[in-house]
């Protein structure tokens, strides 16, 4: 496995290995939602780097010029940002980073990714079991948050090294939303509209948030918003490509 790398904003990633999971949930698990099914095998081909933590107020303010989020602070997650405006920075953070021919490759995780990169090879509800006691350990939710969001990396981590994967802001990943994964890809990779959409496309967001309640923070629970969507409980982390 590749080591921690650390980009020049001052942004952390930890290395995610390749490897095989079960993506959803069974019909026994609790508060699940029937579009978390059918449960799927997915391969997950080559590893990538994922943010230790969502992107921060400061990193945003570095690339993008201005902060728009509700809860200020510079290690507080950006939130209050649409998809469109993720793939903004991202889009930025790709420029200021490009040094050559091995320019590094920042994007949105797949949903899959994300899924994948959260259980960190656990199978349960959440990546500590199913009891839903544990979570003010990991995560700040309805129960603990006083309705705002927190810095990041104030809760313990999930087995690979990611903080904040649970709770305190959602986060959008790159997928478009499908009512169930019937037709899902197996290989991990973004489930998108291959036709442009007359409406404007609908985004899934994962992870929960300050506001959500225990459930909003399994590790198979999806979300979805308008992709020109803000909320001031939802922000996104970075996949580096290896």
């Amino acid at each position: 496995m590749s080591n921690p790398y650390k980009n020049s904003i001052g942004m952390e990633f930890v290395p995610v290995p390749a490897g095989e999971f079960d993506m959803g949930s069974s019909s026994r698990e609790k508060r699940r939602k029937l579009w978390e099914s059918p449960v799927h095998r997915v391969s997950i081909k080559k590893p990538f780097y994922l943010g230790r933590y969502p992107v921060t107020q400061e990193q945003w303010s570095k690339v993008m010029g201005y902060n728009p989020s509700d809860f200020r602070g510079e290690k507080y997650p950006i939130e209050t940002v649409s998809w469109e405006e993720a793939q903004a920075f991202i889009r930025k953070l790709n420029a200021v980073e490009n040094i050559g021919e091995k320019s590094p490759v920042y994007r949105l995780p797949t949903e899959a990714e994300w899924e994948y990169a959260a259980r960190a090879g656990t199978t349960g509800s959440y990546f500590f079991g199913d009891c839903e006691l544990k979570l003010t350990e990991y995560a700040w939710f309805l129960k603990n948050s006083g309705l705002e969001a927190h810095p990041v990396g104030l809760k313990k981590p999930n087995p690979w090294g990611l903080y904040d994967i649970y709770g305190n802001v959602g986060e959008w990943v790159q997928d478009e939303y499908h009512i169930s994964y019937k037709g899902a890809p197996s290989d991990g990779r973004a489930w998108e509209s291959p036709f442009p959409s007359v409406s404007v496309p609908v985004r899934i967001r994962r992870g929960g948030g300050w506001n959500g309640n225990a459930g909003c923070c399994r590790s198979a629970e999806r979300l979805f918003a308008a992709q020109d969507r803000k909320l001031n409980s939802l922000g996104f982390r970075v996949v580096k490509e290896i």
